[in-house]
């Protein structure tokens, strides 16, 4: 056998174990035992006590010294079990520590001496030896063995109360913190409640204080109610006194007041007598004032001569003379030359007598203060025709609506009319009328009926002139936009707007001349609850289109139809009253759009004005006088008694 140390290895081996590997393991053993455990906040060691036991198990115990472990504020259920595991491990490693017998064998020969191969006897001796210290040593690991299994069951068991003991620690723990929770809550409550308290307390104090104050108050204030009091109690003494003295004025007065309501129903009855009274004298007014327009006559004819513009020559109208012995007169001279035309030429005059004569001077207020009695008959419930004749350029329009830009001053015949008819159905609201208006505006062109308050009028559109109905004779337009108004205003707006759409073009008498008849109505509609009576009626103003001669117009075109249509309505118009003058039993008002429109307005039941404007220029003498030729024929015609529309 050679003497070479014994190599280990994984197996159990029947060597001996050398001394040095024994110390080595050992060594380990007693570091891994003493070795502190660091706890750790928050954490929990995942050690587990088998492992623990079987390291401690396969290696020889030895002796460590206590440690002490630090004290953690905070650990887990686990890090603490091992923690106490490991101290009662080094404990009972250092009091049971086993006895190690390293006894030789007794028969072993020295160190480093090797028996000779022939000593069979003394090697089987050696063997023995050793196989007896192997067992030795084997009885002795396994009582170590066993003792290690009983600490490790007693361990275990250690453990298992250390756990145990570790819970119910941890739920005591937890207990307490909820106790500390809720302790520091109702802490919280109680410090809220005690300052609620200490403000209450302070709003109590403040309120107590100011309660002081007004007790304090309040008994000055008794004190000047008592004084007050006493005052008053004098004072309703007096009062009763004078009470008593009221008492027999009141008894006076009941007299009077009872004589006074007999002269208040004497009163009464004759208030109503005289508003009889007073309902008939308006009927004899409107009667007598229609009486003077009857004897006026029913067609009634002003002539007004337009002054010169500053561009015309201001001795243009020397041919016009306004006789001052006669102020219904008005004469046109003209200078003639002799037919054989060596001989001085002679004068000629042309006499005509109107109604009322307008010279140039006359302003617009002077010529509606003519006309305004007129229009108050169309309160009254008589149909009311007022229109403007003369050749184009005389001043119709400017008669009739006036400039472009309105004034006080300068407005026309139709807006001072409006303000006349509404100011004067004020003035009748307290005599209990109520009158209801209704405004149109339409113009006849070409014998074609437009509407003048649309601005974009529909071309699919078709005006027609129809009656009412069969049992009547009143006419209204299809399709025409016919406005309630309640103001002078509402009126105005519409007067612009027609103003804005009426056809005009350029001749050569007048640059802007109206090519069409424009025709305004404003239907009356009153009513007296009082009396119960209703009128009607209509209030026509028109500005007709201006007549002249094709020779001195000099129209061409379109220019010539629409010359052509304005005399056809105009020679109607004069025909219309040529045969109302002659009381022919056919009237042609179908002949124009223009007469069969204004057949109600052009009757014997209505009251007609004419104002027929000429020019100031001599080169218009032929005109002037066929338009004063026709004025005479229309103010000679007499077309009957006008009768109220009254129910």
């Amino acid at each position: 056998m050679d003497n070479q140390k014994p190599q280990p290895s994984m197996k159990m081996s029947r060597l001996p174990v050398p001394p040095s590997r024994k110390r080595a393991l050992s060594d380990e053993n007693q570091e891994l035992a003493a070795a502190p455990v660091k706890p750790q906040l928050g954490k929990r060691l995942k050690v587990s006590p088998v492992r623990v036991a079987a390291s401690i198990a396969t290696s020889r115990p030895r002796v460590a010294p206590a440690v002490a472990l630090p004290k953690p504020q905070v650990i887990g259920r686990q890090s603490l079990q091992v923690m106490q595991t490991r101290n009662r491990m080094n404990t009972t490693a250092a009091s049971t520590k086993p006895k190690v017998t390293a006894a030789a064998p007794a028969a072993t020969s020295a160190p480093g001496k090797k028996r000779a191969a022939w000593d069979l006897k003394g090697q089987v001796t050696d063997m023995k030896d050793k196989v007896s210290y192997y067992k030795g040593q084997v009885q002795s690991l396994s009582e170590e063995k066993a003792r290690l299994q009983s600490t490790t069951g007693q361990l275990q068991a250690q453990m298992q109360d250390l756990s145990q003991r570790n819970e119910d620690l941890s739920q005591q723990n937890e207990d307490l913190s909820r106790q500390l929770h809720s302790m520091e809550t109702k802490l919280l409550s109680e410090q809220r409640k005690l300052l609620d308290s200490e403000r209450e307390v302070q709003r109590l104090t403040a309120l107590s204080q100011k309660q002081e104050s007004e007790l304090v108050a309040e008994k000055s204030l008794v004190q000047e109610l008592r004084t007050t009091g006493d005052s008053m109690a004098q004072q309703l003494k007096d009062k009763e006194g004078r009470l008593i003295c009221l008492e027999d004025e009141k008894s006076r007065l009941q007299t009077i007041v009872s004589e006074k309501s007999e002269e208040i129903i004497d009163l009464k009855e004759r208030i109503t007598q005289q508003d009889t009274q007073i309902y008939n004298l308006e009927t004899e007014r409107r009667r007598l004032h229609n009486t003077v327009q009857e004897l006026k006559g029913n067609i009634r004819v002003f002539c007004r001569v337009r002054p010169t513009l500053p561009t015309e020559k201001a001795s243009s109208a020397g041919h016009i003379v306004f006789p001052p012995s006669d102020e219904k007169a008005i004469v046109l001279t003209k200078m003639e030359e002799s037919h054989v035309g060596r001989d001085k030429g002679q004068t000629v005059k042309y006499d005509f007598n109107f109604d009322c004569i307008f010279s140039p001077a006359a302003s617009q207020a002077d010529v509606f203060e003519e006309i305004s009695l007129l229009v108050q008959s169309a309160l009254d419930g008589y149909p009311v025709c007022i229109f403007a004749y003369g050749q184009t350029g005389s001043g119709k329009t400017y008669t009739m609506e006036g400039p472009e830009h309105l004034s006080m001053d300068t407005m026309g015949m139709i807006p001072r009319a409006i303000r006349q008819i509404f100011a004067s159905a004020d003035e009748l609201k307290c005599k209990g009328w109520q009158y209801k208006f209704t405004a149109s505006f339409l113009e006849i062109y070409n014998e074609t009926l437009r509407d003048l308050l649309i601005n974009r009028p529909d071309k699919k559109l078709e005006y027609d002139i129809r009656k009412v109905s069969s049992s009547s004779n009143d006419v209204h337009v299809t399709n025409l936009r016919y406005v309630e108004v309640s103001s002078v205003e509402e009126v105005h707006e519409l007067l612009r707007t027609a103003k804005t759409n009426r056809s005009v073009a350029k001749t050569a008498l007048n640059d802007r001349s109206s090519r069409s008849h424009s025709v305004f109505q404003l239907k009356i509609e009153g009513e007296n609850s009082i009396r119960d009576v209703r009128t009607s009626s209509v209030l026509s103003l028109i500005d007709l289109a201006g007549s002249e001669r094709l020779d001195r117009s000099l129209s061409t075109g379109d220019r010539l139809k629409e010359t052509q249509s304005i005399n056809t309505s105009l020679s109607t118009l004069g025909m219309v009253i040529t045969s109302l003058c002659n009381k022919d039993s056919h009237i042609p008002y179908r002949n124009s759009k223009l007469t069969y429109l204004l057949q109600n307005s052009l009757g014997g039941n209505s009251k007609v004005l004419m104002f027929v404007n000429i020019s100031p220029l001599e080169e218009n003498f032929a005109e002037s006088v066929n338009s004063l030729r026709f004025a005479s024929k229309v103010n000679e015609c007499v077309i009957g008694t006008a009768r109220a529309n009254r129910k």
